[in-house]
């Protein structure tokens, strides 16, 4: 190459030693705002090349440059972040075998290459989180988010900060942030969701449960969340009727039903709605024609104390004796019926009732705790001892429990909703023994 430029080079000064031999006229040349020279046509070639190939050679100097200079740059940007990687890869390490201190260290060590990363301010605010250092936990976050406004992890960081200090309000207006940016995150959703829940806010619940279910993408999952909607209407008609407000709880209740009419919450809390207004005739006849569609034995626990509190158990009776005579086979609602006899002190009526139960199929502690009472009412304490052994481990005799059907969980008093599971129309009366442990 180097002996191609010299014979390129020679047979150039060969040409312009021919036109020098041709041309030695002089020119004039005039320069901007100075004197004129008289110089040869040659000279004037040459000074034109020569200033031209300097200028050329200035070009690729300066761009030759720039590439040393970018390519140094380059790699040292690259040891940086191999050194950054080496570090995290490090953090990480040291997270999962629960070494918080040489964790932090190797964060510490992240920000002093680089203050602006992200990752190693969150991971420094999920330390502290851990630790329950709030104070800390919310500086790192912040810095995260001061550098990205954007960024959803360090947003919903902060926000459960805001969470664990019960600061629920800021919390909301993070959770906003987040559905600003992005408004179908489920994520900020469902915690929004269960924020509204702690500060009873149902009638926002409402909007924001149908905004869920529009997003989840499963079958499975948009039944779960219309059964969540059902719960939350629920909470609204009952907080309704708590405030007094009854045309509003009526209606919930009623949309409730045609929604599911399985869901017998809302046949109780309508019943309660026309008590209120003083209509007691109204909600006997409504929670008798709920018990015919329904069959629910706490529609007709319900109906009972409604009964005997205005002053006629022989209705209930008769109630009952239909019942009965509609399914013969049902030993709960003889023992049921049993119960209602002893509660109004027919000693001998429930006493029948009770024996004719065959305690091979029917077979529960309370039968046997109070037939155990109403030996010993007849003073056959005999009697009355075996029948108490059997029904041995019993806190209080005929006082059955609700049970919930979905996490076993047991209660002396009706829910709509269970405390544990925290599942809608789960509760039942456990007459037939079956409620799972």
């Amino acid at each position: 190459m180097g002996k191609i430029a010299i014979l390129v080079f020679l047979v150039f000064l060969a040409v312009l030693g021919l036109f020098a031999v041709e041309n030695k006229d002089m020119v004039t040349v005039k320069v901007p705002f100075g004197s004129a020279y008289e110089i040869p046509k040659i000279a004037l070639i040459l000074l034109s090349t020569t200033v031209g190939a300097l200028a050329i050679l200035i070009v690729f100097f300066i761009r030759d440059t720039k590439r040393v200079i970018d390519n140094l740059q380059y790699q040292k940007r690259q040891k940086k972040e191999a050194k950054i990687q080496e570090l995290y890869s490090k953090v990480l390490n040291a997270i999962l075998g629960d070494k918080e201190e040489e964790a932090k260290e190797a964060l510490r060590e992240i920000l002093k290459e680089e203050p602006d990363h992200i990752d190693a301010l969150l991971r420094l605010g999920d330390i502290s989180l851990n630790n329950k250092d709030y104070k800390a936990s919310f500086e790192h976050y912040k810095k995260a988010r001061d550098i990205n406004p954007k960024n959803l992890q360090a947003l919903l960081s902060i926000e459960i900060v805001m969470e664990r200090m019960q600061r629920y309000d800021d919390a909301l207006k993070y959770l906003d942030e987040i559905l600003d940016i992005d408004s179908e995150n489920l994520t900020a959703l469902y915690r929004k969701r269960a924020i509204l829940e702690k500060k009873d806010m149902w009638d926002d619940l409402l909007s924001l449960q149908k905004t869920i279910i529009k997003l989840e993408h499963s079958e499975s999952d948009k039944q779960q969340e219309e059964h969540r909607l059902l719960g939350y209407k629920y909470e609204y008609a009952r907080s309704s009727l708590e405030s007094g407000e009854l045309e509003k709880a009526e209606k919930a209740f009623r949309t409730m039903i045609k929604m599911d009419d399985n869901f017998i919450p809302a046949y109780l809390g309508l019943a309660e709605v026309i008590l209120t207004k003083g209509e007691t005739e109204e909600a006997i006849n409504f929670l008798e024609k709920a018990y015919e569609q329904l069959k629910s034995i706490i529609i007709l626990a319900r109906l009972e104390d409604l009964l005997i509190n205005v002053g006629e158990p022989g209705r209930l009776i008769r109630f009952y004796r239909n019942a009965i005579a509609k399914n013969p086979q049902d030993n709960g609602l003889r023992f049921l019926l049993g119960k209602l006899y002893y509660r109004l002190e027919m000693v001998d009526d429930a006493m029948d009732l009770l024996n004719s139960i065959d305690t091979n199929v029917f077979s529960v502690p309370e039968l046997f705790s109070l037939r155990g009472e109403l030996y010993i009412k007849r003073n056959q304490i005999q009697r009355a001892l075996d029948e108490l052994k059997k029904a041995c481990g019993i806190r209080r005799p005929f006082r059955i429990q609700y049970c919930c059907s979905s996490c076993g969980f047991r209660s002396e008093d009706w829910s709509g909703r269970c405390p544990q599971c925290m599942e809608w129309n789960t509760y039942r009366l456990d007459v037939y023994g079956t409620c799972k442990a």
